[in-house]
């Protein structure tokens, strides 16, 4: 279980003065890919939205495939912790200029060297203008960086082949922290055009350098990906098995049966109508364990009746008309906590006294005079809808947040089922999705600003309802510029208080890692994110 102390401390050091992460490592040494394994590992999984470019993927069935097949800077452990995986260290004086040396002599799956430049290369083409990143926004704060049109980022500067400087536009304290994360991973050579741009090609034929790689042919769209050990990794994991199938599956029924039945080995997510009998079904094989995860759904301002004071209103009475004691209790059997933030418990800077979380009570009275106010200035009109994959488990809660919306305002409410992630994602991405819609956040980093800024900050990555707060903006900027986590995470709480009068998603719980693994695998476990440390897994 990840404890909320850790990893800020990794922060606070950054902030406080020259920043030295050498030699660090779990699990031992292992320059050679591991000590083998005896059998190919069977895990759940979704379709990636778009092709694996670790800049252009934002979602968990990409993410999880991208953390398997690249290594990058750091890779974070079980509790949260930054373990240095290609980085020899990370140092600054100011939080602002930051040198980072990598380990030299690793290679990517074909054969070139990781270097400096694969470093450079990659965040060049990720905040480039025209390419259109989903994860450009990380690259906001180096210098060089426009939003306006194509530049090259002016504070990367290679030194040498184990070297490379990052200078910011301005002071920021969890910058090393935020290195592990998919987006900064470095990419040969031969994944670029000659404009230097990453191609379509390569995101579906990835060239990575991670403790596993992707078989020839193995990635069958929209079935399953196929992941083999990589011999030639050569960082600090140890990886115990040959191999990794990772199957999208459409309905998370069929995952636990195969599970049960032990035609599948690792699950990580579990269909409504296991939630109450799984841990009785599974014994000790059953995980149910805090996660870095939040849960909400959000409603785009460009929707009929959600802009302005009228739409405002109706954010209001909806959060407060959904009883979330009672769905986390009778939909869930307590494997989701109710929020009271916008972050999650297992991370520091998580709070229960945020000015304005009143909006996240149960008060159905509150919520039909609000209602009625927002009909005063515009008369509500046709069925609210809250769109979600059906791929994905959501159906119960959805269902049961449209009966509280139903029963409390006296109005049409349903879900809206898409039946495969992709597609579902992709209607979000491309802005074409006319209604309410399930969102959330899995931390990318064990930090606060993680579940702020990506989703809140305007323009950013996931900021899928296109909200948009100066003071916000304002108070995100602050934070990253403190000189100590205590008065960043004061500036992020002040953000959060915003959050609340604005309600750009509506809030609803904190999720649990939960799932099982069958009895043909050993040494299983989840970790932070909740995603399971499939290099640990060894087959029975």
């Amino acid at each position: 279980m990840r404890r909320s102390r850790i990893g800020l401390g990794f922060i606070a050091l950054a902030a406080a003065g020259a920043l030295a992460l050498s030699g660090c490592s779990t699990g031992g040494g292992n320059e050679g890919g591991g000590n083998g394994g005896t059998a190919i590992i069977t895990a759940n999984g979704s379709e990636p939205e778009s092709g694996l470019i670790p800049s252009d993927t934002n979602e968990v069935g990409g993410g999880k495939i991208l953390d398997a097949i690249f290594a990058g800077l750091f890779y974070y452990d079980a509790d949260g912790n930054p373990v240095n995986e290609l980085a020899e260290s990370v140092e600054t004086t100011d939080s602002k200029v930051f040198t980072i040396k990598i380990k030299g002599g690793t290679t990517f799956t074909n054969g070139e060297e990781v270097t400096s430049q694969s470093f450079v290369d990659a965040w060049n083409d990720a905040a480039k203008l025209s390419n259109a990143r989903k994860n450009a926004s990380w690259f906001s704060n180096i210098e060089g960086f426009s939003d306006t049109e194509d530049a090259p980022l002016s504070g990367l500067k290679v030194i040498d082949d184990t070297t490379f400087e990052v200078t910011l536009k301005s002071p920021q304290s969890d910058f090393p922290l935020q290195l592990g994360y998919s987006a900064f991973y470095p990419l040969p050579a031969s994944a670029f055009d000659a404009d230097g741009n990453v191609t379509k090609e390569f995101g579906q034929n990835p060239i990575g350098n991670g403790t596993y790689k992707v078989a020839e042919d193995g990635w069958t769209h929209k079935v399953k990906i196929d992941l083999l050990k990589n011999e030639d990794y050569a960082g600090t994991r140890t990886v115990a098995n040959d191999g990794v199938t990772i199957t999208f599956y459409d309905d998370a029924a069929a995952a636990y049966a195969d599970l049960q039945s032990g035609n599948l080995d690792v699950l990580d997510q579990l269909p409504d109508s296991a939630i109450s009998t799984f841990q009785d079904d599974l014994g000790d094989r059953a995980v149910n364990q805090p996660a870095a995860i939040f849960q909400s759904f959000t409603i785009p301002e460009r929707l009929e009746h959600f802009s302005g004071e009228e739409g405002q209103l109706r954010r209001e009475a909806i959060s407060l008309a959904i009883n979330r004691d009672q769905i986390t209790d009778k939909i869930f059997n307590d494997t989701r906590t109710t929020a009271v933030d916008w972050s999650s418990p297992v991370i520091n800077g998580y709070s229960t006294d945020i000015e304005g979380n009143d909006v996240l009570d149960y008060d159905p009275e509150r919520a039909k005079e609000l209602w009625a106010q927002a009909d005063a200035i515009s008369p509500w009109s046709g069925t609210f809808e809250i769109a979600y994959n059906a791929d994905g488990g959501h159906q119960g809660w959805v269902d049961a947040v449209s009966n509280d919306l139903k029963n409390t305002l006296g109005i049409d409410a349903a879900g809206a089922p898409n039946p495969l992630f992709g597609d579902f994602r992709q209607t979000i991405t491309d802005r074409s999705i006319q209604t309410a819609f399930r969102s959330g956040w899995q931390a990318d980093y064990p930090g606060l600003y993680n579940f702020l800024g990506p989703l809140y900050q305007t323009g950013a990555s996931s900021n899928d309802g296109d909200y948009s707060s100066e003071e916000v903006d304002k108070l995100l900027s602050e934070g990253l510029s403190a000189s100590d986590l205590d008065e960043a995470n004061d500036k992020f709480h002040q953000a959060e208080t915003v959050l609340f009068t604005d309600l750009p998603a509506i809030p609803l719980w904190y999720q649990n890692a939960v799932g099982g693994y069958s009895e043909n695998v050993g040494n299983v476990t989840f970790g932070w994110n909740s995603v399971p440390l499939y290099y640990e897994i060894t087959k029975n």
